[in-house]
């Protein structure tokens, strides 16, 4: 039997978090939650995660400055996802311009949101 994939996820609003947690559990991933951008650096610098769902508008720092972080610190760091509420094309373009994986705006459903993570 094969290890569960890592997935970190990456939001300040606790209700994000709890459902993105439940719906992923649910489907056999292991989850771990960080509400803050500076958080999840520390997370990411300490541990091995096969895929992050990052937010865009946190208080601390956006996901934007953790992806280009990311980019400043390690060679190779997982794919990144931006699961967020800020979905006009300009943000989108902006992510993806930085190196995300993918984007995916809130609300989403179960089945875009585990379809995202199997394509990455």
């Amino acid at each position: 039997m094969t290890d569960p994939l890592r997935v970190l996820v990456v939001d300040d609003e606790r209700d994000t978090l709890d459902l993105i947690d439940l719906t992923l559990r649910t489907a056999g991933y292991e989850i771990h939650l960080a509400n803050s951008g500076a958080e999840s650096l520390e997370m990411i610098r300490s541990n091995s995660f096969d895929i992050i769902l990052l937010d865009i508008m946190m208080p601390d720092m956006s996901g934007f400055d953790v992806l280009r972080t990311l980019k400043e610190e390690m060679d190779n760091h997982p794919p990144v996802v931006f699961l967020t509420a800020k979905a006009n094309p300009d943000d989108r373009q902006e992510g993806m311009d930085l190196g995300a994986d993918d984007f995916l705006a809130k609300p989403v459903t179960r089945g875009s949101l585990l379809d995202t993570i199997k394509k990455h």
